[in-house]
């Protein structure tokens, strides 16, 4: 019994020392390992942070780029015929958007699919503008009718569409 009682007075310290030892252990690597996760958010940050700025700057500028009054303004030369400035505009769109599809990758779904429906928006008001239009009209015709229908437009999606991709780049300011 004596020799029971012994052991139990060099073990039970010991094992509170090795118990302690272990906690102060754990603790020490779960800081560490807090650290290291802090530290390499902050690099991703610094890293995807400016891209992310450029990606909405792109964004903003496709949407700048074909709203129908900038659109026609840039596109419109002098003398086309109203066929000519409709393939000219739904290329230009077109391309706009299809140069700037990998920018949906920094972006929610739902901004993407904002940007997404202020396109197809600009290319319904020009479908409807060219609708009707006689096959020998000139390219003036189909901006007046660009103008006045963006003008009737109660719903500025593309307004919209900035807005959101605003909101979201500025949560980083």
């Amino acid at each position: 019994m004596e020799f029971i009682s012994e052991l139990l007075k060099v073990l039970l310290p010991a094992g509170l020392a090795v118990y302690g030892m272990y906690i102060v252990t754990i603790s020490f690597l779960k800081k560490e390992w807090e650290k290291r996760v802090l530290e390499l958010k902050t690099k991703n940050t610094d890293t995807i942070l400016p891209l992310r700025v450029q990606a909405a700057e792109r964004l903003c500028l496709l949407l700048e780029r074909i709203t129908p009054n900038n659109l026609v303004r840039r596109i419109n030369q002098g003398g086309l015929a109203a066929s000519e400035l409709y393939v000219l505009l739904i290329n230009e769109v077109r391309e706009e958007f299809n140069h700037n599809l990998s920018q949906q990758v920094y972006f929610s779904d739902e901004a993407w699919e904002d940007v997404r429906n202020a396109v197809e928006q600009v290319i319904t008001l020009i479908n409807r503008a060219n609708k009707g239009l006689a096959p020998e009209a000139q390219g003036i015709e189909l901006a007046k009718r660009i103008f006045q229908l963006s003008l009737e437009s109660e719903n500025d999606v593309i307004a919209g569409a900035r807005k959101k991709i605003k909101s979201e780049i500025q949560v980083y300011f």
